[in-house]
């Protein structure tokens, strides 16, 4: 018994610094996003993403043997899922054309509180004075990050804003799907159909790259893949209430992106912001935990 407790824990621990690691590359690949919108539209910046994503995906899944992670009993919700994860990656790329990384980073973190906020009428669920409090107090952490009148520009933060909400109802249709299919058929369709839809518009924005770019292109594709992946390989070693949390270590590489690469570090104010948001974030995972220990 000893043994397989150790044999637990181990499985637990190599599952987090998986997560942890996996999760870094996301800022990795949002900063050569960041890079290449100075010279090439979103539109085709996101496609590239989407597009070497899903081939990375193919590999993995050994080709047309893929082809069996496509069987589903949730299509319709898979595709809006789908069409959610276009629209945040699209606006939030956008959002930090104009505004630094870490900046973005930290509303985007606002979307555990939204699932929360969330869950009640899409799923029916029950949310107790601690999560309500928790998710107030969060969101007051956006305040300081916009400052209203401050002069940052806020049309940018408020569609970082608005990729935190696609992420939440992303979430919230994973949390359905997940019931009846595998975590591998909703990241197959989300880059499939993200490809697909963003296939259809890149010739009306269209630039040829050079290969440098190209190459620049592929990686962000693959870093965010591999970073997929990742997090799938995790999810299968752990539970998940022990590796949600980790999701804010990538404002880790998102601060070291953004000083190295763009020379721009968190102010005070973004600082006090992404200690709130964070802070309540893990109250909630913590509250949650809880009361799924309780039913069990």
């Amino acid at each position: 018994m000893t043994g397989t407790g150790a044999g637990d824990r181990n499985a637990v621990l190599r599952a987090m610094v998986i997560m942890g690691c996996s999760v870094s590359l996301f800022p990795c690949s949002d900063a050569i996003s960041k890079y290449l919108v100075r010279d090439y539209d979103v539109i085709q910046v996101t496609w590239a993403r989407y597009l070497f994503h899903f081939l990375l995906l193919a590999v993995a899944l050994s080709g047309f043997r893929a082809l069996r992670w496509y069987r589903t009993r949730r299509l319709p919700l898979l595709v809006l899922r789908s069409v959610l994860s276009v629209v945040a990656t699209l606006v939030f790329i956008i959002a930090i054309k104009s505004i630094p990384i870490v900046d973005g980073y930290t509303i985007l973190f606002t979307n555990p509180l939204l699932i929360v906020a969330l869950s009640v009428p899409l799923l029916g669920e029950r949310v107790g004075i601690h999560r309500w409090t928790a998710v107030i107090i969060g969101f007051t952490g956006i305040l300081f990050v916009l400052r209203p009148g401050s002069g940052l520009l806020e049309l940018s933060a408020l569609l970082a804003l608005v990729a935190a909400l696609c992420v939440a109802l992303s979430n919230i249709i994973t949390r359905i799907v997940s019931r009846t299919d595998h975590v591998l058929t909703t990241a197959l369709y989300m880059a499939t159909v993200g490809t697909a839809i963003l296939t259809l518009l890149v010739p009306f924005h269209w630039r040829t790259p050079d290969w440098e770019t190209w190459a620049w292109m592929a990686l962000t594709g693959l870093l965010g893949g591999i970073g997929h992946l990742g997090v799938i390989k995790a999810i299968q070693m752990a539970p998940v209430s022990a590796l949600a949390p980790l999701s804010y270590v990538q404002i880790i590489s998102a601060t070291a992106l953004g000083y190295f690469v763009f020379d721009t570090l968190p102010d005070a104010w973004t600082l006090a912001g992404l200690a709130v948001i964070v802070g309540s974030g893990l109250y909630i995972f913590h509250r949650e935990r809880r009361a799924a220990r309780a039913v069990s």
